[in-house]
């Protein structure tokens, strides 16, 4: 059984970072708030997975949150705001994705090859996810600062939380109250992150990170 398990659970932490991969392959909103979704659930299959090899009831708590919220809630909220900014639909970015694509596989690699070693004397299982989520912070850290949509970056810091849910859930997770306030702190940022964007939005008509850089250098 442990190695059945140890099978599903690598195989559900690899998926993450492969779809972490896909996130920043996309160059359309639309795709990339579809591809969020799938992550999320990802992450609540994996998060119950962990709950039932770990017999760790109130993980199925943080699969649930991770289910309603980040796979359902707020990718349907960006959906919106893209709508309701009349965002395009084309996504920039600071280099090719090419490049980006290239830069990710590397930082998998990176993450791989520090956490484990890092950690050679830990639980096989732990060891992989640990592996595993810390690729997804590198890949959504990358995202952050290689797109210059507002939005875009916005998915990259959700993608980069999941990572860290992923590690404390392998890390033979955290206590109840610690992740309901986290995941009420994630819904309360991305409500004031939404709110910021109708005002970037309203004074200068744009989310385009590269474009309010101008204005604050033709102001400089």
């Amino acid at each position: 059984m442990h190695g059945f398990a140890f099978d599903i659970a690598h195989l559900l932490a690899g998926s993450l970072v492969l779809v972490s991969l896909l996130l920043l392959y996309q160059d359309r909103m639309s795709a990339l708030l579809n591809v969020f979704a799938l992550h999320a659930v990802l992450l609540a299959l994996s998060v119950g997975w962990q709950a039932h090899i770990q017999d760790a009831p109130h993980l199925y708590v943080t699969a649930a949150i991770a289910l309603i919220f980040k796979a359902i809630i707020i990718p349907g909220g960006l959906r919106r705001i893209v709508k309701k900014l009349g965002i395009h639909r084309e996504i920039e970015t600071v280099v090719g994705i090419g490049l980006t694509m290239l830069a990710g596989i590397a930082l998998v690699a990176l993450a791989m090859v520090v956490m484990l070693r890092a950690t050679a004397g830990a639980d096989p299982l732990a060891r992989e996810d640990l592996a595993f989520a810390l690729s997804i912070v590198l890949l959504g850290l990358l995202m952050m600062v290689s797109r210059r949509n507002a939005v875009s970056q916005v998915v990259g810091f959700m993608s980069l939380e999941n990572g860290l849910v992923l590690a404390a859930t392998g890390a033979k997770g955290m206590p109840l109250v610690v992740e309901i306030s986290v995941a009420f702190s994630v819904l309360i940022a991305f409500i004031v992150i939404g709110i910021f964007l109708f005002r970037i939005r309203e004074r200068f008509d744009t989310v385009d990170i590269g474009a309010l850089d101008q204005v604050g250098g033709e102001r400089g």
